[in-house]
């Protein structure tokens, strides 16, 4: 079926059960950003394969609400399909449920998947549609439309030792309990998915280049139970349970067990799904709020740290080799997007402790730079010669950290613009690099100065300088962020963000460069303290795509202090050509 017979399909079900619009969210029952590949039900019906957007069919009309990282890749990938783009958070773009009250009649029917719809987003809808008198309703229609979806995965369950994790199962559930009881709660659910596996010190592979499963926990005063599929629990996980006391439950038993809870206080996040609401309102009230240990798992130990310190070697001696390969080899072999992805993961598969890429790899040649999650298929990839300018972001899973990188360069002769606008993003970056910035302060208070070089030339780019990343957990992890967005949360000694400003001309190039960073005490004065970032990434920057006379002198210093950290870091475990290589990568600009 092609997007437009799914779109029909669906419309068949829709006036079946009276239903005037249908909205499908990229989600599944644990709000997940990356899903699991029978969850991907906006991906399978629109075609659109971006991690965020979602979907609204009316009877006659239907479009697709996502960022501005999508804005060139989603009209490509919905072509055909019926499917109009709204530009989310630009001017003139209507939010969707006002669209949807000015498309559907009055005392009209909307309907969504409660599983795969927030409680936050449920509770917008229901506002807004019941002041106009518009129902709206939990039936799953995509059912009866997406009959050969795949079956959840049966990959084992598998630890995630103290020796790694620096923390113990009985001391972060005693740690959440802390904060329950701080809060008057009697019970706490977990359903993030990301949070399940941190809590327990589990890992698992239910989502592609996530290392998580398919769980839920519920902890009261007394017990924590995990709610998963006990077949794929190995014998050590099962161990780990057992010693710090919690039980294990089928995961198909959670709602079930959900409606046997009773005259409690539950905590429980505004951004899990309405099924689990609607389960347990008879009788219970809500304390809706943060999961507690979401910024205990954002705030890394020391253990964790030192993790990340020791796959980045590994991570940066792969990147040096396989920079090394693709600058002597392309236009000498054919190659394409998808096999350098694929080469790439082969010189990190030579790394210890490598489990897979922390997602799928980004390389784009020429104008596909210009689309910033874009994905090269296995058939039909643009071929690479030496002919122009390649973005290159990919990162891995190593047990002992994730790791997150992105390079962009010239396979040939770069032009002036490109090295001026090159030079402006790095100097972007640099300069958040640098930046020292006192306690209690948020990401969006430092956003602005890795845009500023740009913005000074009137330049700008559509996504987040910085997300946060997991510990041998998810490359895209929260509370913290850096980004134009309102974001409350400060950031924390201990979180590891990415620095990754860019710059995209559609149809031409597009240009990002990222490193990873850590919070850190700096010092303390009359002022109060002050943090600063630790650059964790390890790789090089090429110097052919600088214009040095855009750089301060300071900003030359810290890059020329990056590479002698680079050369410290990584020259023992290189040799031969692809070493000579790299210390001339590192001289000094």
């Amino acid at each position: 079926m092609t997007s437009s017979e799914k779109v029909a399909a669906l419309r068949e079900e829709m006036q079946k059960n009276n239903v005037d619009a249908f909205i499908i969210y990229s989600a599944d029952p644990h709000m997940s950003e990356y899903l699991p590949e029978e969850w991907q039900e906006r991906a399978w019906l629109s075609g659109f394969l971006g991690s965020a957007g979602f979907v609204v069919i009316t009877k006659d009309k239907a479009g697709l609400w996502t960022d501005g990282r999508y804005f060139t890749q989603a009209p490509i990938e919905l072509a055909g399909s019926g499917i109009d783009l709204f530009k989310d958070g630009m001017e003139g773009t209507p939010n969707y449920i006002d669209w949807i009250i000015s498309e559907i009649p009055a005392n009209g029917k909307v309907a969504v998947n409660a599983l795969a719809t927030s409680h936050a987003n449920w509770e917008l809808l229901f506002g807004k549609l019941n002041a106009k008198n518009i129902t709206l309703v939990d039936n799953p229609l995509l059912k009866y439309v997406w009959k050969e979806r795949g079956e959840a995965s049966k990959n084992p369950i598998y630890t995630h030792p103290v020796e790694r994790a620096g923390k113990s199962v009985t001391d972060k559930i005693a740690a959440i309990r802390q904060k329950m009881e701080s809060q008057e709660v009697t019970v706490h659910v977990i359903s993030s998915l990301d949070d399940v596996a941190w809590t327990l010190n589990l890992r698992g592979s239910d989502v592609e280049s996530n290392p998580v499963f398919l769980g839920y926990i519920i902890i009261t005063k007394n017990d924590a139970i995990l709610f998963t599929g006990l077949e794929k629990m190995e014998v050590d996980a099962r161990k780990q349970m057992d010693e710090a006391w919690v039980k294990m439950m089928p995961y198909e038993e959670f709602y079930n067990h959900l409606r046997t809870i009773k005259n409690e206080k539950v905590l429980i996040s505004p951004n899990s799904n309405q099924s689990i609401f609607e389960a347990l309102k008879v009788g219970n009230k809500f304390i809706k709020a943060a999961v507690p240990g979401n910024l205990m798992k954002a705030q890394k130990n020391d253990t964790e740290l030192e993790g990340f310190r020791k796959v980045m070697v590994r991570d940066g001696v792969a990147m040096v080799k396989f920079l090394y390969w693709l600058t002597h080899t392309a236009g000498k072999e054919a190659m394409n997007e998808y096999s350098i992805g694929q080469k790439l993961k082969g010189f990190r598969a030579e790394g210890e402790n490598f489990v897979g890429e922390s997602f799928g790899s980004i390389v784009g040649y020429k104008d596909n730079g210009a689309i910033m999650h874009y994905s090269a298929k296995k058939e039909g990839s643009k071929e690479v010669t030496n002919e122009s300018t390649i973005l290159v972001d990919s990162g891995g899973q190593y047990l002992e950290g994730t790791t997150d990188i992105t390079r962009t360069f010239a396979l040939g002769k770069a032009s002036e613009e490109f090295k001026t606008n090159s030079t402006l993003v790095l100097q972007g970056l640099i300069r958040l690099s640098m930046v020292r910035f006192p306690k209690g302060t948020r990401g969006v208070q430092l956003d602005a100065i890795a845009r500023l070089p740009l913005w000074m030339n009137a330049k700008d780019f559509n996504h987040g300088t910085g997300h946060g990343v997991g510990s041998f957990m998810n490359v895209h992890e929260g509370p913290q962020n850096i980004r134009k967005d309102l974001n409350p949360q400060e950031l924390l000694v201990g979180m590891v963000c990415s620095n990754e400003p860019g710059y995209y001309v559609e149809g031409e190039y597009g240009i990002r460069h990222e490193n990873l960073i850590a919070v850190r005490e700096s010092e303390t004065t009359s002022s109060g303290t002050f943090y600063e970032f630790e650059t964790l990434t390890f790789c090089p920057f090429f110097k052919d795509t600088i214009a040095k006379e855009i750089l301060s002198v300071e900003e030359i210093n810290w890059l020329n202090d990056y590479h002698r950290t680079c050369q410290e870091k990584l020259a023992p475990h290189l040799e031969g050509e692809v070493k000579n290589w790299f210390l001339d990568m590192v001289k000094p600009l």
